[in-house]
């Protein structure tokens, strides 16, 4: 195992430039919630980094009506405006990027790596697209000529969203679902999670110094009770949640109180498809590192590499050779791509799901696979691990392990192929390596997903590209003008054009 220590010191220097996480409501910076409070741990070293006031439902109240009390003034302001103040909260977002990045790794323990690569430029690039869409927003006629009406649209605002982020990508996550509320006209109320609160903290910060109005953007860092009480209040008028089924499922329940529309980005189980003619070594080191970028903490990373049976073993040895001397460790180093879980829980979650498999005899360990060592340190690591001839039904090839876990087996025919792809309940995305364009054109007809991605293609979550899935993954898309007529209601008008005698 090719594992780098972190250095407690250096994530030490780097979690006292952290800011204080306060509730931001409307005009006030809260110091403490009705929920209490928990201590941050930082999960590559075990150190403590601060208390974080957690919302609970009185913190909830006073973020929507100071929400519902900024959506006059954040509705009728002249679009362009709206442009303006987005486009200059995207330069101060750019302008501290490199604090957004080395606070994501002493956070959560995302990888500088996957960071500098990805998530932090693109975060840049939606916020900057949709600012883009505030003066551009149109409603159409609708009335054919001759006509007793002259109707037309007029596309408005829902009033208040409320947004509940993950952890695994705070920072891209807050950028692809604030943007597109604001430059509709929304005001919202973000929750994030109470893993990841300090990018929220510095994210609604800079909102506010580029001059977008108070309460426009509130931001309550809160467990399960807060992102109840968000579900279930009246003055949220649309709920955007990006999770798991298990915590969908209870949002939909509290939802349907008030029959509130819901954006769900709900994860995966994606599967990559290999045909034969393709560059077995680039193309097996490629499936193997994306697989577990970001730790495998990634909803839509291909975690299913299923191989034709003729270039199976070839590639096989490719992809343990790769996982084998795979860095790990040490978020802050540039080489790693495996760090550490988000935290102890997730940590043993992963290892149990692995446990689990190898006592049901799923598959074969070829790579990892045990309980990792005092070496180690207090963090929360689970070694890169790779499990082959797995059983498509077992519990570690249909569930969302969300750690650095890669299931590999193999398939005869494209029937075959296509079966196996799509016997998992997830429809998040699909990958296909292949060189011939026609086996390429049929995968992305069959493939049950909401992205598939062709020949090393990766999600670049790119602002003009619709994201979402089907089935357990979720509904509604988050990304393009799909995503941005999310948050859009459209109003018809009819007006009768005929004379008052007539």
């Amino acid at each position: 195992m090719n594992f780098i220590a972190p250095n407690p010191e250096q994530h030490a220097e780097i979690a006292r430039t952290l800011p204080r996480v306060k509730l931001m409501i409307g005009a006030e910076a809260r110091s403490q919630g009705s929920a209490g409070s928990i201590t941050h741990i930082n999960t590559s070293t075990g150190q403590e980094q601060g208390e974080i006031p957690l919302a609970g439902a009185a913190e909830v109240d006073a973020a929507v009506a100071a929400a519902r009390k900024a959506f006059p003034t954040w509705r009728d302001m002249k679009p362009y405006k709206r442009r303006q103040l987005m486009d200059r909260f995207a330069d101060l977002i750019e302008q501290n990027i490199e604090r957004f990045m080395l606070m994501a790794v002493v956070e959560n323990g995302i990888p500088m790596s996957t960071m500098v690569h990805g998530m932090a430029p693109r975060a840049v690039s939606w916020i900057r697209y949709y600012a883009g869409w505030a003066d551009k927003i149109e409603g159409i006629v609708t009335g054919l000529n001759p006509s007793d009406n002259f109707e037309y649209t007029v596309p408005e605002p829902y009033g208040v969203i409320g947004h509940i982020i993950t952890w695994n990508a705070p920072l891209l996550s807050l950028a692809m679902k604030v943007p597109p509320a604001l430059a509709s006209g929304n005001c919202v109320v973000v929750k994030p999670a109470e893993f990841t609160p300090f990018t929220s903290q510095l994210f609604v910060e800079l909102a506010l110094e580029a001059g977008i109005p108070e309460g426009v953007i509130n931001v309550i860092p809160g467990a399960v009770a807060a992102g109840e009480a968000l579900v279930r209040h009246r003055g949220v008028d649309k709920i955007s949640f990006t999770g798991g089924p298990i915590g969908a499922r209870a949002i939909m329940r509290s939802a349907a109180e008030t029959l509130k529309p819901l954006v769900f980005e709900l994860g995966g189980k994606s599967a990559n498809l290999v045909f034969p003619g393709i560059d077995i070594p680039s193309t097996a080191a490629y499936c193997a590192g994306f697989a577990l970028s970001n730790s495998g903490q990634g909803c839509a990373l291909p975690t299913r590499l299923i191989v034709h049976e003729s270039i199976y073993a070839n590639f096989l040895e490719v992809v343990k050779a790769t996982l084998g001397q795979l860095p790990f460790g040490d978020p802050l180093d540039p080489n790693v791509i495996v760090g550490p879980m988000v935290n102890a829980a997730a940590c043993e979650r992963v290892q149990g799901l692995i446990d689990q498999a190898r006592e049901q005899k799923a598959g074969n360990f070829a790579v990892g696979g045990s309980a990792l060592g005092s070496e180690f340190g207090m963090g929360n690591f689970v070694a890169p691990t790779l499990i082959t001839d797995v059983d498509t039904y077992s519990t570690i090839a249909q569930t969302e392990v969300f750690g650095p876990v890669l299931c590999m087996s193999s398939f005869r025919d494209e029937e075959e192929a296509v079966a196996l792809a799509n016997a998992t309940e997830y429809g998040l995305a699909a990958y296909v390596q292949t060189n011939d364009l026609n086996i390429a054109q049929r995968m992305v007809r069959r493939l049950n997903a909401g992205t598939v991605f062709i020949n090393q293609a990766t999600p670049a979550f790119l602002a003009a590209s619709p994201f979402g899935g089907v089935g357990l993954s979720g509904f509604g898309r988050e990304g393009g003008k799909a995503g941005l007529e999310e948050f859009i209601r459209i109003k018809g008008v009819g007006m009768s054009i005929r004379g008052s005698n007539s």
